[in-house]
């Protein structure tokens, strides 16, 4: 009897869909993958386009991954210098300043990148991809934004959603023990198999400036405290014309101020939102190792979901704090976007 899990190279080309197919080499290389996922699934992988914005230690982590699944190609954006902080999370960075003195931090990640996977075109692009114009994005299937403002990220969404075809959108954090993904997948549409039968879904996607916007009252009661806090967080920076990540102990008073104004214009009680919570973020701005590992391989694997067209994507924040080592999804959205 044949078993219904071997597969030879020949058998797997001939499973890709119709257009570009599966070279025996790649069939060869992402064999086991294939087993779990499809040939069909790793073609898409295969002909995908991922940019790459911020070159902290959760993004090389989630760069390491997609490489490693075969994606087409991945394009790194970060001009900054590496710094004492940047070595301490980002695994990419080898620990010898020959090999990256003058260089960017996307130019030192893309060459160890490149070692992962030969198969993978991993290259640099420099500059502020939030000045440049709508259809330098239109050759991607998934942007992936770190590092930056509010004001920033919400604009490239926006870029990212006028163009006619659907291009999935994220953008992650990690402050010291806790983490966070959002999601913009649009309008998307998969299937999935429940038993024998194969079911058609579709969700609709907030854009990120639509989900951050969603009044507080009008959230579900049970909505992680870790939401309210990093939401806190993150408009005193804005307010403050900083960088995600440059505070302090010292800020706490100007957060706890802002904290009450917040809770007060949208009914909820303060205790939504503890004192040691924010301290934590205030104080926890490096990265840790451990937890850029799993919010960088939550957000590989939502990637993959997007693209391959396998798996019920999240929808449409991830939370992840180390302290109770939880993972919360958690659905922002206003009513009348849903399933």
């Amino acid at each position: 009897m044949t078993n219904p899990f071997f597969y030879t190279a020949k058998t797997c080309l001939k499973l890709a869909m119709d257009g570009e197919e599966l070279t025996e080499q790649e069939t060869a290389l992402y064999d086991r993958q294939i087993r779990v996922w499809g040939a069909d699934a790793q073609r898409r992988l295969s002909k995908s386009h991922i940019l790459v914005y911020g070159m902290k230690g959760t993004v090389a982590e989630f760069c390491k991954n997609i490489v490693l699944a075969g994606v087409g190609s991945v394009t790194l954006v970060d001009d900054r210098v590496v710094t004492e902080e940047a070595l301490s999370a980002n695994f990419l960075i080898l620990p010898d300043e020959n090999l990256y003195h003058g260089k960017t931090l996307a130019e030192v990640c893309c060459d160890s990148l490149k070692e992962f996977n030969p198969m993978v075109h991993v290259s640099v692009e420099k500059g502020d991809i939030s000045t440049v114009g709508v259809e330098f994005f239109e050759k991607f299937n998934a942007v992936v934004i770190s590092c930056c403002s509010l004001a920033k990220k919400k604009l490239i969404n926006q870029k990212c959603r006028k163009l006619s075809k659907r291009i999935a959108f994220y953008t992650v954090e990690c402050r010291g023990s806790c983490g966070k993904i959002f999601i913009d997948l649009q309008d998307y549409k998969y299937s999935k198999k429940k038993l024998e039968e194969t079911i058609e879904c579709q969700l609709e996607y907030p854009s990120f400036e639509d989900a951050i916007s969603v009044p507080w009252r009008a959230l579900p009661k049970r909505v992680s405290k870790l939401y309210f806090a990093m939401r806190v967080i993150e408009q005193f920076e804005d307010v403050e014309g900083r960088n995600p990540g440059e505070t302090s102990i010292a800020d706490l008073p100007g957060v706890l101020k802002l904290r009450k104004e917040l809770c007060e214009t949208n009914s909820l009680n303060e205790s939504q939102i503890p004192d040691a919570l924010l301290e934590r973020l205030l104080v926890g701005t490096r990265e840790y190792p451990p937890v850029c590992a799993i919010i960088g391989g939550i957000l590989g694997q939502e990637v993959i979901k997007a693209i391959s067209g396998k798996g019920d994507p999240l929808k449409n924040f991830f939370f992840f704090d180390a302290m109770d080592g939880k993972g919360l999804i958690e659905d922002i959205s206003e009513p009348s976007t849903g399933s």
